[in-house]
């Protein structure tokens, strides 16, 4: 069991999963500047969160739902937690009958070639079965582009890979070393790309002559 004080954020095991460097400069060195693209998320995430609860034909939604784990040391906050009517569900303060919580993730671009962001909302699942006592089964990821959603199954194999990311970033940020660039197709679009240099930040680039050519005239 963790303690509050070293809880860290459920976004970082998204951003430790992305690229421990950009990890590392978000939650170790503190470096964050908005472009476009996280404007544009930020702004979304905002609306989504300024929704407050509300209750529709067989669903309840929660809108910016604060989590936490003290099992796995975690805490955030969930974009939307919809709870759907279920006999094997949980009591929810306010609400008759019983449901199961039902995470859904905004994000403002387009799915990913890895499972960065469904680890983010495995992180979330396992945070509200950890408040609710109750088995949290699917999630979803809402994609701004190209605007609908990804259902994703909180199995056995994500629910493993997301405890392991959860371990490995807890001991990477608590080490506290930001790792050298690695240069990549994903590295065109990250807000850090000025900050991180990874072009010339690298662990196989030459110090000298990287030197060597910004003093050439």
């Amino acid at each position: 069991m963790y303690s509050e004080e070293v809880l860290i954020p459920i976004s970082a095991l998204q951003h430790f999963a992305f690229c421990p460097r950009q990890c590392a400069l978000i939650h170790i060195e503190q470096a964050w500047e908005d472009n476009r693209l996280t404007a544009e998320g930020r702004i979304m995430h905002e609306r989504v969160h300024e929704g407050g609860s509300e209750t529709r034909p067989r669903v309840h939604i929660a809108h910016g739902l604060r989590l936490r784990s003290l099992r796995l040391g975690l805490a955030g906050m969930a974009d939307i937690v919809e709870f759907l009517p279920d006999h094997g569900g949980t009591e929810v303060p306010g609400l008759s009958g019983r449901w199961r919580p039902h995470p859904v993730e905004y994000k403002r671009g387009r799915p990913k070639p890895d499972r960065c962001d469904e680890i983010q909302l495995c992180g979330q699942a396992l945070c509200l079965e950890e408040m609710l006592n109750v088995a949290v089964v699917e999630g979803d990821i809402f994609y701004g582009q190209p605007r609908r959603r990804h259902a994703v199954a909180i199995d056995a194999e994500l629910r493993r890979e997301t405890e392991s990311v959860t371990m490995l970033t807890h001991e990477f940020l608590h080490v506290g070393i930001t790792p050298p660039s690695e240069f990549g197709s994903r590295c065109r679009s990250c807000s850090l790309y000025d900050q991180c240099q990874p072009k010339t930040a690298g662990a196989r680039k030459s110090a000298r002559r990287y030197i060597g050519q910004m003093l050439t005239p």
